[in-house]
Parts: C-alpha cells; structure tokens; sequence
C-alpha cells in the first residue's frame, strides 16, 4: 500500500535568531497580547520584513515534495503489474528477471522432460482455473468485474475442444487435481471480499498465458505431440488487440483505486505466480 509538514513558530526563529528579542526585561512591544505567553510576545518582526514576503517564505519552506513514482506508473497500472511480474521471472525466462532457479518447470523448457499424462493433468487443472475465473467475471461480484467480459482472451472452450481431442486419441482424461483444485477455491474466495487482489491474478494468467504460455506450449507439442497445435493456444482474432483492450480496461479499472489499493494488488503477484506454477509442475509429472 503525504501530508505537508509545517513549520511551527518556534521553530521558524529557531531557523532565524536574528528576529528574536533578547532582551527579556524590556516592556512588551504594541505586537503583544495579554493572550499569548511572554516568551512569544519577545518576537518582533523586522521592519522590512512585509506580510506577503513572509507568506512566500513559508510557503517555499512548506512546499511539498514530489511523490514517489512508481516502476513504469507513468505508462499506466497495467505496466506497473508487468514490471513486479518480471522481477519474478528467472533470468532465463526474462531479462528482467531476478529469480533464482528453483523448480523444476523454472529451466528452460528445451531441457524439460514432458509426459504426455502430465501434460493432461496440466490442461485438466488449468480448464477448473478458467472455468472459475470466467464464472467469477460472469457473476460480477464487483461491477469492475463485468468489464471483462467477453474479451475474447477467453481459454474454458478452447480447452474443453484439446481435451476432446485427447479423448478421441484414446487418452484418459483425469479428474482435477489438488494444484487447479486449490487455486480454483482460492480465486473463488478471493473475488468475494478482495477485487484488487483478484485483479492481479486476472492479469497474470491471462497475460502469461498469451507470452509464455504459448512457447511452451508449442515446445511440449514438439516433443510429445508431434507438433500439433491445441486450441489452447488459439485465438479468435488479433491477440495483440485484443490484449491491447484488455490493457486499456485494467488500466480504468484502476484509475479508480488508492495508491494503497494498487500496491495491495501488486504484493499479490507473488500468489499468483505460485499457484500457476503448482499447475505448470504438472507437465513434468
């Protein structure tokens, strides 16, 4: 997740002891009041000192300093959350990247093993987490909510049609499993009390979805698939645009928030990226 400081009376002539009268036993000056304690009816002001250039004073001493801006704020919230969502990339994953190679799945994908049971699992628990995300959008428990509907960057359909496919090869399809199970009831529980926490992840598994989502994708493919291309990783349209409209809509949403509120949706990026890569886990399993 300012105020200005002004300066007291006392510490103005504390800044400035050439306006403060010595001389205690002197009578009190025509300045004085029977209301204030002696020691401030010792001030007298300098003769050359007017009324306006003591406001300007004041005012060049009270002024307030510039706000802190924030990493890529200038150019919207939107580039404020792909900033905070690249620190968390490895250095492999991009060059903005400041993460520490950890999980299996945070090697580059040419060294991944995949399965091809594994590579279902994923597909299985990544449909349960865009299910819930566009019921949550559907039902709109926020009005914010409802500017994303039907942005075309849409993924329950594409998904249900490669899981069909599958089916038709003579694959098993698995139940969900306990990472899509988790997130699933998180974002639920999410969408109902926090909406810029629920934004975050909005953002982020759309968006990487659309990046580096869709390089994997096609590097799985190669290597279990015989390169063929889910509808997973298909859109109806111009990605780029449609991304784009969806940047705008972020954006504001977001013009509405505090300062506050917008760093609140920034910390959850952290979240974010650990529940999707519980899921991403599952493609080398």
């Amino acid at each position: 997740m300012v105020s200005l400081t002004s300066i007291s009376q006392s510490q103005y002539f504390l800044m400035k002891p050439h306006l403060i009268n010595t001389n205690i036993n002197t009578k009190r000056s025509l300045f004085s009041s029977n209301f204030l304690p002696l020691r401030f009816q010792s001030y007298k002001i300098p003769r050359n000192m007017n009324r306006k250039s003591s406001v300007v004073g004041v005012s060049a001493t009270t002024a307030e300093k510039p706000r802190k801006r924030y990493p890529g704020e200038a150019k919207g919230f939107v580039e404020e959350m792909r900033f905070v969502a690249m620190k968390l990339h490895t250095k492999e994953q991009a060059k903005e990247g400041e993460k520490e190679v950890k999980e299996p799945e945070e090697r580059p994908v040419a060294k991944w093993e995949p399965t091809v049971d594994g590579y279902l699992r994923f597909l299985v628990d990544s449909k349960l987490v865009y299910d819930t995300l566009e019921g949550i959008i559907e039902k709109a428990a926020f009005p914010s909510y409802a500017e994303f509907r039907h942005t075309g960057l849409e993924r329950s359909e594409k998904l249900a049609k490669d899981l069909e496919w599958f089916k038709e090869q003579g694959y098993a399809i698995p139940p969900p499993s306990s990472p899509g199970i988790t997130y699933s009831e998180y974002l639920m529980d999410l969408s109902e009390k926090d909406p810029q926490a629920f934004i975050c992840h909005f953002y982020n598994i759309y968006f990487a979805h659309s990046a580096g989502g869709r390089m994997i994708g096609k590097k799985v493919a190669e290597k279990i698939l015989h390169k063929k291309d889910l509808e997973f990783y298909k859109w109806d349209g111009d990605l780029s645009q449609l991304l784009q409209n969806v940047r705008d809509k972020l954006n504001k949403v977001a013009e509405s928030w505090t300062r506050e509120e917008k760093n609140h949706c920034l910390e959850e990026t952290e979240k974010s990226f650990k529940y999707s890569g519980d899921i991403l886990r599952l493609i080398l399993s």
